[in-house]
Parts: C-alpha cells; sequence; structure tokens
C-alpha cells in the first residue's frame, strides 16, 4: 500500500511513525488479504491541539484523541457483526482514507496503561485503518468482530493483545 506519512509533529519523526506506520497498515492488509500495491492512505502525526481541532471540526467533540479516521468512502457492513465488503481493487475506491493520530495522548495513554508506546501506536493505527475498511465499534457485535481482528493482526506482528 502507498502510505503517505505527514508529520504535522516533529516528535513523530524521533517516534518513527513512518516505519510503524508501514508495518501497521502492512499487517492489516496481509490479514485482509488486500493487494498493498492497489490501495493508498494517509497517515497524520500531529499533536492534541490539532486532533481536538479535528476532533470538533468533524465530530463535534472539541476535546483530543488518540486516533481518529476518515474512510475514502463508506463500507460499513449492513448488519451489527457482519464483516464489510472489502474494497474492489479494480474499482473507483483505491484511496481508503485518512488517519491521524495524536503523539501526547499517545504518550500519556501508553504510560497510564503500562503499554510500549510503539505497541499502543502500532495499535492504534491497526485500528484507524480498520475503520477505514468498514469496521467500527458502535453496536457490541461490531466492536467484538473489530477487536477480534484487531488482536489477531497484532498477534502476528508480535504484540500482545491490548485488550486483556
Amino acid at each position: 500500500m502507498a502510505v503517505d506519512v505527514i508529520e504535522e509533529d516533529a516528535r513523530w519523526t524521533e517516534a518513527g511513525l513512518e516505519a510503524l506506520s508501514d508495518r501497521a497498515i502492512a499487517a492489516v492488509e496481509a490479514h485482509m488479504g488486500l493487494d498493498g500495491e492497489v490501495f493508498e492512505t494517509v497517515v497524520m502525526g500531529c499533536d492534541d491541539a490539532r486532533i481536538a481541532e479535528l476532533n470538533g471540526e468533524f465530530r463535534a467533540k472539541g476535546q483530543a484523541t488518540n486516533v481518529l479516521s476518515w474512510p475514502g468512502e463508506e463500507r460499513a457492513a449492513e448488519s451489527p457483526g457482519a464483516s464489510p465488503a472489502l474494497p474492489d481493487p479494480d474499482g473507483a475506491d483505491i484511496e481508503l482514507g485518512d488517519i491521524a493520530i495524536a503523539y501526547e495522548t499517545c504518550v500519556r495513554e501508553a504510560a497510564e496503561q503500562g503499554k510500549d508506546f510503539q505497541a499502543h501506536v502500532t495499535h492504534l493505527l491497526v485500528h484507524g485503518m480498520l475503520h477505514l475498511l468498514g469496521y467500527d465499534h458502535i453496536h457490541d457485535k461490531d466492536a467484538a468482530l473489530m477487536e477480534r481482528l484487531e488482536v489477531e493482526i497484532l498477534g502476528k506482528l508480535g504484540l500482545s493483545d491490548p485488550y486483556g
């Protein structure tokens, strides 16, 4: 997959956001059987102020959050707990969408939860990528499906269950 990483906050450069993004997104592609040469996404590493601005603009929630996703098109499943249709590599949905991730929130959450920072960021990027593919966690059945996929994908990367 073509991953365009934009580091609005220079701390993401030192944190290795580009490598983390490539690894997380490639793992999602492999797990979902997607051809990584076909699809594109953007990952923006920003700070809490910027993500709070985006959260306010797009979700009417004016506070910082860890990760936001903007799918290129709606891919949600028709019923709770069902898997969304995967994007068609021959269709017009080549651009899967955008992910924004906030540095301070990620640092704080990793410390509060006793998690390795890079493992936490990897989890959030996998989570964001699944949102781009139409997965969600609004309904319990959808959340269970999405969390199971996250755990499976992270396990293949040698990372522990973030929910355990």
